[in-house]
């Protein structure tokens, strides 16, 4: 699938980039694919479940839930108001391989280990609290 020039300029005027830097962008056969599954991507919303918590000093609870778009930014007005910046962390790798998969061609939601924690180990280990995540790819409803 290629990628039309109107897609290529919008993508030049948002990223900020010189003609020279474009050509060494569209150079690169790997980001033409990245673009042309652009539309199916943000079709997707990426959801990070809270599925264990304890102790969280941020006051996460089971139940809540960190939304991310296909592109993997965090859709504030439909978070909680407070998010620990160690559960974002965690969420780094699970959301870049929801993308890779997609890239790939296959089903984002298939990724085998979906579950993720921030790096607090507990009071029983010395820390404060624990959370764990749970990490699923839905089609975007809105």
């Amino acid at each position: 699938m290629s990628v039309d020039e109107n897609t290529w300029r919008f993508f030049q005027q948002r990223l900020g980039y010189s003609d020279e830097e474009m050509a060494l962008f569209r150079a690169n056969p790997r980001n033409e694919e990245v673009l042309a599954k652009g539309p199916e991507l943000m079709q997707k919303t990426i959801v990070a479940e809270v599925v264990e918590s304890h102790g969280c000093n941020s006051q996460h609870k089971v139940g809540d839930r960190f939304l991310f778009d296909g592109a993997g930014n965090l859709l504030t007005t439909k978070c909680p108001r407070r998010i620990c910046i160690y559960a974002l962390h965690a969420l780094a790798g699970p959301i870049f391989a929801s993308n890779e998969l997609l890239y790939a061609g296959v089903d984002p939601d298939s990724l085998r280990f979906r579950r993720t924690g921030c790096f607090d180990v507990g009071v029983g280990c010395g820390g404060w609290g624990h959370i764990v995540m749970e990490v699923r790819v839905e089609d975007r409803s809105g």
